[in-house]
């Protein structure tokens, strides 16, 4: 039986809203969910740890001016963790053939978060793979002086609040803590973060491994995040080498969601420069 006829068997409920179908790939024998859209330079976009399975506003933006694809770790949305996935060493080769089987050679890299943390780290060690980094209001860096909140000590109304600026782009996109199967997936998806940054928080060697980078690179940071500390866009940008820093009005953590246009228009510029 194959990956793809054991993945139709298996009943993961969907959430309604943006919700689409993925197509498959199969690393390291297990069936991987992406979603991908568009023509012209590719773009791998590395998500955050939740609002996975769907097809958000600004992934359509991108894809009208790019090849974009968005890619689900193990352990989130529809592709299933294996046991032996712990770590961002796991996820960056991971990631390495993840573009093999899809016949990407070079290409724009784009991180959201955590997806943030582990673009620097392929980033980190794939230099030459890439066209263009931007990282999306990231984690991944140690900071002494304001680490921020303990996210894992926050409960989900919490969360959810410190997720947005936008009060309005919050009601937009609230997961319903009372759906049963939306609170399983958030439960799931949870454990799975926990593995890759539970303790520590920060890995200590990545500010010099950043230094080998050698593309074009965007950090985009918020107006107000009460999640991250904005001192950790601040620190990337201080960083890797050449890296340009924007922040985007009337955001919180969740840029992706409260301005996908600006957000698209930001990321364009900086792909449609380094295609050049």
């Amino acid at each position: 039986m194959s990956y793809v006829e054991v993945v139709d068997k298996i009943d993961i409920p969907k959430p309604d809203k943006a919700y689409t179908e993925p197509d498959w790939v199969e690393v390291g024998g297990i069936p991987v969910a992406y979603r991908r859209k568009g023509s012209g330079e590719p773009v791998v976009f590395l998500h955050g740890g939740g609002y996975t399975r769907r097809w958000i506003p600004y992934y359509e933006e991108m894809s009208k001016k790019v090849d974009f694809i968005a890619p689900e770790h193990p352990g989130f949305g529809e592709t299933p963790a294996p046991s032996w996935f712990r770590n961002f060493d796991d996820l960056t080769i991971h990631y390495d053939e993840f573009m093999d089987l899809l016949g990407l050679d070079k290409v724009h890299l784009i991180g959201f978060s955590m997806g943030g943390w582990a673009a620097a780290e392929f980033a980190s060690f794939y230099p030459k793979r890439l066209k263009s980094l931007t990282l999306i209001t990231p984690i991944g860096l140690r900071l002494l002086e304001n680490p921020g909140v303990d996210l894992f000590q926050l409960n989900p109304s919490e969360l959810m609040d410190r997720l947005f600026e936008d009060k309005k782009a919050q009601e937009e996109w609230m997961v319903d803590l009372d759906d049963f199967d939306e609170g399983i997936q958030m439960y799931s998806e949870a454990a799975a973060m926990a593995r890759l940054i539970w303790a520590p928080r920060y890995n200590l060697a990545l500010e010099r491994r950043l230094q080998r980078l050698m593309c074009p690179t965007l950090i985009v940071g918020a107006e107000n995040d009460r999640l991250i500390p904005n001192e950790m866009a601040d620190r990337f940008a201080e960083v890797i080498p050449g890296a340009n820093l924007v922040r985007i009005k009337g955001t919180g953590h969740e840029v992706c969601l409260e301005r996908p246009e600006e957000l698209t228009t930001a990321c364009i510029d900086l792909i449609s420069g380094a295609a050049r």
